[in-house]
């Protein structure tokens, strides 16, 4: 790798990018151990009001983050990192996305079955199954994540130092 390569995918991403990152991590955990145990709950209209509140704004903060990271950053990964690699990378980031909002956009479906009466029956445990399955599917995107992550702090390519402001390892 040539040394102006080199440069390029150490210097990483904006602050606004790794802020957007690790703020949407603190938001995202916020949103699992705030989740609620029971579709009952939803009997407390305040804690409804709050639930779609937080739904609408975990969307459009995703939405944002989405259009500032496709329109202002460009990938870490090294030039000579393979096909098969951009392209899972890609898959992952994209489907992390993709759940996320499913997530947020079956809750919200959630709430408005539950708001209209429908508190049972085959139609609420669909969309509860769909929610339920895009929060595993986005757990096993994040683990992979997490792994990607791993393997180029292991790798030592500066694909972790470009995002991750602590372990960072100097470069050969």
């Amino acid at each position: 790798m040539n040394k102006e390569n080199e440069q390029k995918s150490v210097e990483g991403f904006s602050l606004t990018a790794k802020l957007f990152h690790w703020g949407f991590i603190l938001i995202f955990s916020y949103g699992i151990l705030k989740q609620i145990d029971n579709i009952n709950q939803l009997e407390d209209l305040a804690l409804l009001k709050f639930e779609i509140i937080f739904a609408l704004l975990f969307i459009l903060f995703l939405i944002i983050r989405f259009i500032y990271m496709k329109r202002t950053q460009k990938s870490s990964l090294p030039p000579d990192t393979t096909k098969f690699q951009k392209a899972a990378a890609k898959l992952v980031h994209y489907g992390m996305y993709v759940t996320m909002i499913s997530i947020a956009l079956s809750g919200l479906v959630i709430g408005f079955l539950y708001w209209l009466g429908l508190k049972s029956g085959l139609l609420i445990e669909t969309i509860i199954f769909w929610h339920e399955s895009s929060v595993s599917i986005v757990y096993w995107l994040i683990g992979l994540h997490l792994l990607g992550a791993v393997y180029h702090w292991i790798k030592n390519d500066g694909v972790w130092e470009s995002m991750v402001p602590i372990l960072n390892r100097n470069r050969e």
